[in-house]
């Protein structure tokens, strides 16, 4: 199985220029409608990717505030990428004490990019502990 985050925003647009100026991501797919909307975009970094699309009234698949990592391997690179870029850093570079080196960053509707060096086990698949 794999895992791919997906969100909604207000402005797609302003997501995807975030996402790829400042952290590094590439847009893989933008699919738009007639007047050239995001309707769904795919932007991947390294193995994983993110899925994002328009924010509507109603939508059940709607998503509120929103907590991501990404595990990264130059994180004092990378952190120093979206700040030229003007990401609000919330988090500025952390040693964690169970190994990570990372920082965190916000986005313009208030989700929470984590990135940091720190790469779970994912050997331990389905088994139940």
């Amino acid at each position: 199985m794999s895992v791919y985050p997906t969100l909604r925003y207000q402005d797609p647009e302003a997501a995807i220029a975030l996402l790829r100026d400042a952290f590094g991501f590439t847009v893989a797919a933008a699919h738009r409608d007639d007047a050239g909307a995001v309707q769904h975009a795919e932007l991947v970094q390294g193995g994983g990717a993110v899925m994002i699309g328009p924010r509507r009234e109603g939508d059940r698949f709607a998503t509120g505030r929103a907590v991501i990592y990404v595990a990264v391997d130059e994180v004092d690179a990378h952190h120093d990428r979206a700040v030229a870029a003007g990401a609000e850093v919330i988090m500025g570079l952390t040693d964690q004490d169970y190994g990570s080196r990372e920082y965190a960053a916000v986005d313009g509707e208030d989700n929470v990019w984590s990135f940091g060096t720190h790469r779970p086990d994912t050997t331990a698949g389905s088994q139940a502990p």
